[in-house]
């Protein structure tokens, strides 16, 4: 990377001075209130003050700030609705945190096509609150009021996406302003194509290290015909998983299959008010599509959960009792939180292949038995993917136990062929399990994309990729 005589605060200030020369004086804010708002995302302990926040409200304002950055060498982290768990929104010394929760605006609707165009600022929820009378959703839920254009940086997943995919998976091209200030779109609105290399793909999971991603062309789903959901609890974890594992494995096309262990069965009991459930492990399911495959995918479902020691299935056929259930899925953190208020909650995030899931389960609960914590187990069980609640102190040594805990779960998850992150990311938080994940070779690799695409590092810098030859981070 090229030095830059000037110190870190000049070349802020040379930054700042430029976007109010360009008409951008009303969207930058140094408050205090605003700065300690924008220096962390959740979960992490990690914050760190940016040197000022601006507020972008068109892709032209987001190529305006990173031709100023690129020029002055100025880091710059976006930002969307903060709701990141792995520190990717923490900013560097004297960064520009660039906030792009203004852009909302749904670009487009094809009804006939299903996509959408949207801007990077908007959520799911906002978006399928607005195209509700078109008959489509848009289905990746990753629980919180995340951003789409976050959800694109972090390649996120959730409860549907056993059925539906991940962002990889409905992210059909991307409006991204590079490093230079340069703005390029990816991808079409057309289902495939063969030609040239697929930067869709690229950018979706860089976590906003090679551009920043302002608009998303998004596959849309037709809202299915019917919709019924289960509960069925399992006096043993391992008759649970087996359960989900033999879904798969049948290709039975259940919407959501999603496991809480006993622990945060009990907590989402008291704080969600489950009522008329024990504190057992537990499979929710949701099955969607016309009636008569609804009506097949629950007979086989039922069937597979009997035969493994399920105690009894349980419906809620209506709206409101479908709600409830998947509220209290989403709200499992602020459950397991609530068990002990005064302690922090730290989330693992790790998937392997289906198969080897019980195996990864059990060596866990061992880990935890050991470490002498207390920590519920749940996940998106379909597709191998679970998390792991640590409680801790709120002190430094509490900190130290949960992430040594953290260490030893992503050891087996990768010690049997999976990935330290299934959803959440790298941040800052999973940058030292990233090169037994993919060997120093392939971080070569991606270092080099790196240098090339943003060659003074001033993207996000310190996430995703660990120090090397060619990226100091």
């Amino acid at each position: 990377m090229t030095d830059c005589p000037s110190s870190p605060a000049d070349r802020l200030a040379s930054v700042l001075s430029t976007l109010r020369e360009n008409g951008m004086a009303a969207r930058i804010s140094t408050s205090h209130s605003v700065l300690e708002a924008h220096s962390h995302g959740e979960a992490m302990d990690a914050a760190n003050l940016p040197g000022a926040v601006v507020f972008a409200e068109a892709t032209d304002d987001v190529a305006t700030v990173l031709r100023a950055c690129h020029a002055h060498r100025v880091p710059v982290v976006a930002f969307g609705a903060g709701t990141s768990v792995e520190g990717h929104v923490t900013p560097a010394d004297y960064a520009i945190s660039l906030d792009l929760s203004a852009m909302t605006d749904i670009v487009e609707v094809n009804a006939e096509d299903l996509d959408c165009r949207v801007q990077a600022g908007l959520t799911r929820q906002a978006l399928n609150a607005q195209i509700r009378d078109t008959g489509l959703f848009f289905p990746v839920d990753p629980g919180g009021e995340a951003t789409l254009g976050g959800m694109c940086a972090t390649r996120a997943s959730g409860t549907a996406a056993v059925r539906y995919g991940t962002m990889k998976e409905n992210v059909l091209g991307l409006t991204v302003v590079l490093a230079t200030g340069e703005v390029i779109r990816t991808g079409g609105r057309v289902r495939k194509s063969s030609t040239g290399y697929d930067l869709t793909s690229l950018f979706v999971g860089s976590e906003g290290t090679l551009g920043i991603v302002t608009e998303v062309q998004l596959r849309l789903h037709g809202r299915p015909e019917t919709i019924s959901a289960a509960v069925c609890q399992f006096a043993d974890l391992n008759d649970a998983i087996q359960t989900a594992i033999e879904i798969i494995q049948c290709g039975i096309p259940i919407s959501r299959v999603e496991l809480l262990d006993d622990v945060q069965m009990a907590a989402s009991i008291r704080y969600s008010g489950l009522t008329g459930y024990e504190p057992l492990t537990t499979l929710f399911f949701e099955f969607a599509g016309a009636p008569a495959a609804v009506a097949e995918q629950v007979t086989q479902t039922e069937g597979i959960a009997l035969s493994n020691n399920g105690l009894s299935f349980a419906w809620a056929e209506t709206a409101e009792d479908r709600t409830r259930l998947w509220k209290a899925r989403h709200d499992a953190f602020w459950a397991a939180k609530a068990i002990e208020p005064t302690a922090r909650v730290i989330s693992t995030d790790c998937i392997v292949p289906i198969s080897r899931l019980g195996e990864l389960i059990a060596g866990v609960r061992e880990d935890i038995a050991r470490s002498g914590l207390r920590v519920p187990l749940l996940g998106h069980v379909g597709d191998g993917n679970f998390h792991a609640l640590i409680i801790t102190d709120h002190t430094p040594q509490g900190y130290g136990r949960a992430l040594d805990l953290d260490r030893k779960i992503v050891s087996r998850a990768l010690a049997l062929g999976g990935s330290c992150s299934g959803e959440h990311g790298v941040g800052m938080g999973k940058l030292e399990f990233l090169e037994t994940e993919h060997g120093e070779g392939t971080l070569s690799v991606m270092r080099a994309l790196k240098n090339t695409m943003d060659p003074h590092h001033i993207l996000n810098p310190g996430k995703l990729l660990p120090p090397g030859r060619v990226y100091q981070g």
